[in-house]
Parts: C-alpha cells; structure tokens; sequence
C-alpha cells in the first residue's frame, strides 16, 4: 500500500478535533462555487453523505441561507472506529443575493452529493432597448 503524508492534514485533524463537529449554534462552513449560466446565477454547494431531508434552505429578503447536518454512520457494538477524518456535524452558509435576482422562482436539484440552486435573474434587471421618439415639428426662436 502507498501511503503519501501530507502534514497540513494531520494539522486539520488536530483542530477538528479540538473545535468538534459544527452545532446549529456554531455550524462549519461548506465549500460552494458560484458562477452565472445564461439568464440565472447558479451555487453549487458540496455536501456528501447528507440526505436531502437533513438540509434546509431558506431566503428572507434577499439573505439565502443553506443549513446541513451529517449525522455519524450507525456503529454496532463491537465496532471500533480506527479513522475518522469526514467532518461531522451542522454545516451551514449565508449569501447575500443582489437585487436583481428573483429569489421567488429559485430552484433547488440534489444529486451526487451536491446542493444545486438556480436563481433566475429578474425580468426588470435584464437588458432592453429603449426607442427614441422623434419630435415631427420645429420650433424657431427668434429674437
């Protein structure tokens, strides 16, 4: 068996371990990326072996909040845990969503794994052409 060593995850460890998994009270981060598809901004946020009923989104305004839990795997009795490195515990993440998305229309796909919520961007946001009207008549000013 290859073994690599990386010493910045023994490190991760060590503080996992003194700062304990996330509480509803004080919840870890989760990572997320965030990027612009056509006409609707998309946030995709990582969160393997949580189950869809176990996540919670929520907007108020114009704050959008994701909120997970990952509960630990089921042991029996007589098993003995010889490795724990999946973080455990309540993750959660706050964005702050621009006025010009419609936060009414948002849509929310679970697969694999990964969080995908698509918020449309609002119909008075997007651009548009504007005529210009042209005046029939001429005024002469004469002094």
């Amino acid at each position: 068996m290859l073994m690599r060593t990386d010493p910045f995850r023994e490190l991760d460890r060590l503080a996992q371990q003194l700062v304990g998994p996330g509480t509803w009270s004080r919840p870890s981060p989760m990572p997320m990326d965030a990027y612009r598809e056509g006409d609707q901004y998309v946030v995709a946020f990582d969160l393997p072996g949580v189950s869809a009923d176990a996540i919670d989104i929520d907007v108020e305004r114009n704050m959008l909040t994701v909120k997970a839990e990952r509960q630990p795997v089921a042991k029996t009795e007589d098993a003995q845990m010889e490795l724990s490195e999946r973080p455990q515990g309540v993750f959660s993440r706050q964005i702050v969503l621009a006025d010009t998305l419609d936060t009414e229309r948002i849509q929310a796909d679970y697969d694999a794994g990964v969080l995908t919520l698509r918020i449309p961007i609002a119909e008075r946001a997007k651009p548009r052409k504007i005529s210009i009207g042209v005046e029939s008549g001429r005024t002469e000013i004469s002094g």
